[in-house]
């Protein structure tokens, strides 16, 4: 008979008149991964933050080995066993403290710890924390220094360092490359094998193949699903968490009009390859590689936020080399970048002025800002996306990650523009969502031309007319997007000198193979 860790009884949840947990009834097992499945707004969140001391209950029970489970807050919930790893990544560390700080930080607040800390002794804790999650970084180096997949493999370690009972990780591989993801899984499972129960939430199917022991599916506040029966039934936990038949994206390549954006020997770096590409209009195309490929660093360059290595670009026909992202926009050249809580979202403002802030100017007459047409155009692009929110008013802290996504999406979509770059764009939101976004950047592609930077194979299948694959920042392949050789697409991806994938990149071909 497995033990229970942590029983969920009951459990209700409301802000206001929205009801946002009916009813979970949910058991979490030692040494199992459970796979939380959910659209953005099913609950999801809300259940994680209850869990973590972050919301109290309104209603059922909650147990962890067998004891009443109450946290007063996130300390609480922490010293009793329960650690979270959360979406937001500088959310799990503090950017300003170095490396050893963050991991030891825990052991510094604790009772008894003293007023002075023996510097020697917390770096060498630390650096034993650090080699057990396989981190090779200084742990003298600032947080803020590191790029998102080392931010986000100390938050884990940080986690890792707090000895849970129950660990919670939310999309925890959304910033990893595949080596980082599989150091990531390898991990789990020695935890797993200590007997730590851990709920995995996660819309990527090929994480999930990869570590679940179970899915639980979560819809309109509710469990809509558990599987756990062996082989698990994957199709059948994505219908239930959506609702209704996941059916295939059709998608009807377009070749594209006249070419808006050429780039010509273009080097993102000194000894880089040259890469030559012409973007036409009407056209959607996926940029696809693994972390590090120069997926990010091409956006960055065509968007003016880094300079080229050598080459030229042209927009329409006539040189183009902006200074800096407002000589982009004001080109007509929109960017949304990854990591949205660190480069897009403003955490003081409402939906509408997050939405609209790089267009105040076309809201304003004599400088004043016409609150009505601002506000009027927020709540268009709100219902053509899909945002889901009382009101344009709501503050953006109040939406689900998903939802922030859209927000940031949809402040591109507002005024047309001659090249759209999204950079990651489905970062943290469902499979539904994303189709929804997918079907609008599609629907609203003429007068410019698409291009759409994701790591997963499956998107770029979900909303490209063409694929181009970077590995090392030089292209290595170009697909049509209809009746596509995975098998080459995933070799491409993979590079020339990796070995045939196991784990979680192996299982994305297949997952991409049906």
């Amino acid at each position: 008979m497995v033990e229970v860790t942590c029983k969920l009884s009951g459990l209700e949840k409301s802000f206001g008149r929205n009801h946002v947990l009916r009813g979970i009834d949910l058991e979490l097992r030692a040494g199992e991964v459970t796979a939380l499945m959910g659209a953005n707004g099913a609950g999801k969140s809300t259940l994680v933050k209850v869990l973590c001391g972050y919301h109290f209950a309104d209603a059922g029970v909650i147990t962890l080995g067998g004891a009443a489970f109450e946290p007063v807050d996130a300390a609480d919930a922490i010293s009793k066993g329960v650690v979270t790893v959360h979406q937001s990544i500088d959310d799990g560390v503090i950017p300003d403290l170095d490396v050893a700080t963050n991991l030891t930080l825990d052991r510094l607040t604790e009772p008894g710890a003293g007023l002075f800390v023996n510097d020697r002794k917390l770096r060498r804790q630390a650096s034993e924390v650090a080699r057990s999650m396989g981190l090779t970084m200084d742990v003298r180096t600032r947080v803020a220094d590191l790029d998102v997949a080392d931010r986000q493999m100390i938050a884990i370690a940080r986690a890792m360092a707090r000895a849970p009972k129950l660990l919670i990780l939310d999309e925890p591989t959304s910033s990893l490359s595949a080596s980082e993801a599989e150091r990531l899984f390898a991990l789990i499972d020695r935890l797993r094998a200590e007997g730590v129960a851990i709920l995995y939430i996660s819309h990527r199917m090929s994480d999930i193949r990869r570590v679940a022991d179970r899915i639980v599916s979560m819809r309109d506040g509710a469990i809509s699903g558990l599987f756990e029966t062996d082989p698990l039934d994957y199709v059948g936990a994505v219908n239930a968490m959506l609702g209704h038949q996941m059916t295939e994206v059709d998608i009807e390549p377009v070749s594209g009009g006249d070419a808006i954006l050429e780039l010509n020997g273009v080097r993102l770096f000194e000894e880089s390859p040259a890469i030559n590409l012409s973007a036409r209009e009407g056209e959607v195309i996926a940029v696809t590689g693994l972390l590090g490929s120069g997926t990010t660093e091409l956006a960055e360059v065509i968007f003016g936020l880094a300079a080229p290595a050598d080459g030229t670009m042209h927009l329409d026909g006539a040189p183009y080399r902006p200074s800096g992202a407002g000589a982009a926009v004001s080109s007509g050249v929109f960017m949304s970048p990854k990591d949205r809580a660190v480069n897009a979202v403003v955490a003081d403002f409402d939906i509408a002025n997050n939405m609209t802030l790089p267009f105040l100017k076309a809201f304003s007459r004599f400088s004043f800002l016409s609150e009505r047409a601002q506000r009027q155009a927020a709540g268009d692009m709100i219902g053509k996306i899909g945002v889901v929110c009382q009101s344009d008013r709501d503050g953006i802290g109040t939406l689900s990650g998903g939802n922030q996504q859209k927000v940031m999406i949809g402040r591109w979509l507002l005024k047309a523009s001659r090249v759209l770059l999204l950079d990651e764009p489905f970062q943290g939101v469902d499979i539904g969502a994303r189709r929804d976004i997918g079907q609008y950047i599609r629907h609203s592609a003429e007068g410019r031309t698409t291009l759409v930077f994701v790591a997963e194979i499956d998107e770029a299948l979900e909303i490209a007319d063409r694929i181009i694959v970077l590995n090392e920042a030089e292209i290595v392949g170009e697909y049509i997007n209809k009746n596509v050789d995975l098998n080459s697409l995933v070799a491409d991806v993979s590079g020339p000198e990796r070995p045939q994938a196991s784990g979680p990149e192996r299982t994305q071909a297949q997952v991409m193979a049906g």
